[in-house]
């Protein structure tokens, strides 16, 4: 893996760690499955025309990337977000974010079994250190009282997610990243706007706050963070990508702890060391072994 694709990923993980913030400031202010409707469709326009006004056209995307478009659109952005959407009225951002970070294991497991993909043993230590670090966090969590439905409801979220992220590869391979990234944006504003009335009522509580954490959300983890990790996963792969998101208890937490006083213990420090050290196993795990070449026989 070379710098540019690591510091893609930190750039990712940073973005989509603090879209667990700014979701619990919408949440607590506005039905969340409209309010993310709403996100979609606001982000998904501005993809569009930005990838139109980059030369991309949705004419020129195979067969393939449409269906990975609806494929996205429905796990990531419906399924993925909308359950963690919901679950953040009940339990708090860092939390959210760490169950999130589940999902590469979900990703490996799902690459091994239906896809034929290979894990060294580096990289299934590294995998696991990483779920005893979320646990060790979580455990903590747990024992304040959090709310189980909500738990439940990220852990399916993770498994939507998991199964996105395999399916990205189809979708990034043919170029028109930006119009792709506009496009399962508007499925998942249609799905969740044809969902939501069943569900909510259009009760907000308008202010200050809930008007910047909206912007933010579309512009940055909607649009920018997006758009990065299709370039990630085109660049090296979807389960190292997924790595990555073993860094979002610690931007997660962090952020959540910062700007909504959020409780970070020494249990939470303690588990991201072990998460960073599942990092870096699992990466070391994808280096290909070096050759010694030998001189010729005389």
């Amino acid at each position: 893996m070379d710098i540019r694709a690591i510091l893609m990923g930190l750039v990712f993980a940073v973005m989509w760690a603090s879209a667990f913030t700014s979701t619990r400031m919408i949440v607590t202010e506005a039905p969340p499955l409209i309010a993310l409707s709403l996100r979609f469709a606001m982000s998904g326009t501005i993809g569009v025309l930005i990838a139109l006004a980059m030369g991309q056209t949705w004419r020129n995307l195979t067969r393939a990337q449409w269906r990975a478009v609806v494929v996205l659109g429905l796990c990531q952005n419906a399924l993925y977000l909308g359950m963690n959407w919901v679950a953040m009225q009940w339990i708090e951002a860092g939390l959210a974010s760490i169950i999130a970070a589940t999902m590469p294991l979900m990703v490996a497991f799902l690459g091994w079994s239906l896809m034929g993909e290979r894990l060294r043993p580096l990289g299934v230590a590294g995998l696991a250190l990483g779920l005893i670090g979320v646990a060790l966090i979580m455990g903590a969590r747990l024992q304040g009282g959090s709310d189980l439905a909500g738990i439940v409801l990220c852990f399916l979220a993770a498994l939507a997610l998991a199964i996105a992220t395999l399916t990205v590869r189809g979708a990034s391979s043919g170029g028109n990243v930006m119009m792709i990234v506009g496009l399962q944006m508007l499925v998942g504003a249609v799905t969740l706007g044809v969902v939501a009335p069943f569900f909510e009522t259009w009760d907000v509580t308008l202010n200050t706050r809930l008007v910047v954490a909206f912007i933010y959300t579309v512009v940055v983890p909607g649009l920018a963070a997006t758009w990065i990790w299709f370039l990630l996963v085109a660049r090296i792969g979807a389960v190292r990508a997924a790595t990555f998101h073993f860094l979002t208890p610690f931007f997660g937490v962090a952020t959540g702890a910062l700007l909504l006083g959020e409780q970070l213990g020494a249990g939470d420090v303690i588990g991201v060391g072990i998460i960073m050290a599942g990092i870096l196993a699992v990466q070391l795990s994808k280096t290909p072994a070096q050759t010694v070449k030998r001189p010729p026989a005389a």
